[in-house]
Formats: structure tokens, sequence, C-alpha cells
């Protein structure tokens, strides 16, 4: 018997707070990018709730695991340059809103 989704908490900005390892984590963080005018480690970390330390890694987790192609440029900025084969955008954008575990 399946149980039910339960939501997820939220921060002050109403992003779900995935739990260490959940895939939710890396998908917030490429909406994030793409939703930021300025998406450095430092606005992705203060939209999403994610450790600024941790945002190159979960970059480079898209690009080995999911096919992105995301790139910081000379002034700390993520460029999404593809989504690749897997990702579908605007499902990948709900990551920011909708929080099921």
């Amino acid at each position: 018997m399946a149980t039910a989704a339960r939501p997820l908490p939220v921060n002050a900005n109403g992003v779900p707070q995935y739990p260490k390892g959940h895939s939710g984590r890396l998908l917030a963080v490429m909406a994030a990018i793409d939703l930021l005018e300025r998406p450095t480690a430092y606005t992705i970390a203060g939209l999403t709730g994610l450790s600024k330390g941790n945002i190159d890694r979960y970059v480079s987790a898209l690009n080995a695991e999911l096919g992105t192609q995301v790139q910081k440029d000379a002034t700390g900025q993520y460029l999404i340059e593809s989504w690749g084969q897997i990702l579908n955008p605007e499902g990948v954008k709900s990551a920011l809103t909708i929080g099921m575990y």
C-alpha cells in the first residue's frame, strides 16, 4: 500500500527544503539559475536555502548525471547552455514551488 506524499517545509521564499541527498535539490538549483537575474552561488543559496558552498557541486552533478550544460562565467554567474535530453524545463521549475516527499 502506497503512502500519501507529505509536503516538505518551505523557506521564507516558499521554496521546499528537500532533505540531504534528494534530487529536488538539484532541480531547485537548476530552476533558480533559470529564474534569477544574476544567478550566482550567493543568490541561488539565498533563494533556495541551500548552502552556498554546495552550489558548484550541485551544478557539477546536474552536468554529469542529467546531461545539462551549465557553466559559470568570469563574474561567477551560472548560465544554462542546454537543459539536456532528460530534463523538462517546466517540470524542473516546479521544484521551487512543489515539494512532496
